[in-house]
Parts: C-alpha cells; sequence; structure tokens
C-alpha cells in the first residue's frame, strides 16, 4: 500500500507518548459533551435540540474525530476537518489541542484553540474566547486549563501558562500570567480579584457576582479625598456639592472604602 500523501516523515513529526489507560469512546465522550449542555445552559429544552443545533457540541464532536487522527499521525486531514468545522459552526479548534470531558463551547462564535492547549474535564468556555500562543517558536506556547474552569465571553487566554482548578476568568479579561485554582481574574492585563472562592451549588456560572477592581479604586480614592477635605476644614462634602449638577457614582457622604 503506497504511503499517505499526508503523512510526514517519522522523523517529523514526534509520535504521542503511548497513553496507559483505555481512552474512552467517541460516542461515549460526545454523550458526555451532550448531556453537560442541558445541566449548564437553561436555554438547552432536549438532547433533540442540543445534537442538531448547537454549534459547541458539533465543533467538539468534529475535533474529537480529527485529534484521533492527528494523534495516529496524519496531518493534513485533521487540519481540513478543523478548516471544515470552523466554516460550520465558527469554533476554530487545532486538531492538536487536548480537550477532556464534559467540554462546552456556549454559542460558538468566534471561539479559536491552539494547537498545543490543553483543557482538563467540566470547561467552560463562551463566545470569542481565546486560548492562543505568544510565541512562533515550536514546543508549548498555548495555555493548559484546569478542570472546572470557567473562561468569560471574549476573554483571551494567551502563552503556555497554568489556568488552575475551578478558576473563573471574566468577560473580555486578558490573562498572560499563570492563576491559582479556584481565583477569579478580572482585567487587561488580567489580575486575582478573589481567591478561594467556591460556588455554593452546582456549577458556577455566577458572572454578575464578579468584583469591579477599578470601580472599587475609584471609590477608595473619592473617600480619600472626602476625608481630606474635611480634615482641612473644607467645608462639608454635601456643601460642597450644592452648587454641582452632576450625578456622583458614590455620594461623599457615603464612605465605602474597606481597605
Amino acid at each position: 500500500m503506497p504511503p499517505r500523501a499526508d503523512a510526514l516523515p517519522a522523523a517529523a513529526v514526534p509520535a504521542d507518548p503511548p497513553s496507559t489507560e483505555a481512552p474512552a469512546s467517541w460516542f461515549a465522550l460526545l454523550r458526555g459533551d451532550v448531556r453537560c449542555v442541558l445541566q449548564r445552559d437553561p436555554a438547552a429544552r432536549s438532547l433533540l435540540e442540543v445534537w442538531t443545533i448547537y454549534p459547541g457540541v458539533q465543533a467538539i464532536a468534529l475535533h474529537r474525530i480529527a485529534h484521533a487522527l492527528w494523534r495516529r499521525g496524519w496531518r493534513y486531514l485533521p487540519r481540513w476537518i478543523s478548516f471544515a468545522a470552523r466554516g460550520f459552526t465558527q469554533v476554530d479548534i487545532h486538531p492538536g489541542a487536548r480537550i477532556g470531558q464534559r467540554f462546552f463551547i456556549d454559542h460558538g462564535c468566534g471561539v479559536v484553540i491552539g494547537e498545543t492547549a490543553e483543557i482538563g474535564d467540566d470547561v467552560t468556555l463562551f463566545h470569542g474566547v481565546t486560548l492562543g500562543g505568544t510565541s512562533g517558536s515550536p514546543g508549548k506556547r498555548h495555555p493548559t486549563v484546569g478542570n472546572g474552569v470557567v473562561v468569560g465571553a471574549g476573554a483571551k487566554v494567551l502563552g503556555p501558562i497554568v489556568i488552575g482548578e475551578r478558576a473563573r476568568i471574566a468577560a473580555n479579561s486578558v490573562v498572560i500570567e499563570p492563576v491559582p485554582a479556584d481565583a477569579t481574574v478580572v482585567g487587561i492585563p488580567g489580575r486575582v480579584v478573589a481567591r478561594g472562592r467556591r460556588p455554593r451549588h452546582g456549577f458556577d456560572l455566577d458572572h454578575h457576582l464578579i468584583p469591579d477592581p477599578v470601580g472599587k479604586a475609584i471609590a477608595c480614592l473619592l473617600d480619600r479625598v472626602a476625608q481630606l477635605e474635611r480634615e482641612r476644614g473644607h467645608g462639608t462634602d454635601d456643601a460642597a456639592c450644592n452648587d454641582c449638577d452632576a450625578v456622583c457614582a458614590v455620594p461623599p457622604s457615603q464612605p465605602t472604602c474597606e481597605a
């Protein structure tokens, strides 16, 4: 039999190390991907709906086929499957990316996952998320995402960094440093604003409870300015604002800084 046209020489394509665990079948993995949608998305009403019209499910189903071929030494065909899946689902997953069980991409639009990315079990990505690289050289250059991580819409996680288990990354954050387990990251660049937070029940999708470090810093500055004005005898804060028609985000008479 002639060699496959899309297979590179063995010296150019290092084989993945053999696994000591029997991998789950494609159908078993996909069944977990489908059932986890019903647990995490209130809009999902039936298995038929999830199987047929959820682009995230279709993207991960095609990726698992492409990844199996990639591990067996194929190169062109897995890339072609990835290309076709991107046109069909708007989700771009390189076939070399390693993805665990019960993986959920909500909405799916604009998600990009690089070649050396590694994703654990029970991970949720929202639309617009990028797991990208920061280096043009071969080798590990994409993130490693631990189990139970939630990445908000539009967030960018860049470089060969580790995102600890159950961490939460807020929408539109840019993360370029490692994140500890159970932490919450907000901002550009991403900063840890809460450590050791555990969900009160079930899967943690409470994005509205993520702190606002910029708003807190401004509130502390306003409170400090008001305190200095009182100490210097410049009148009460309310009197200083009598002639102002603007609406203050934090009234001076109500200190908010707890730092």
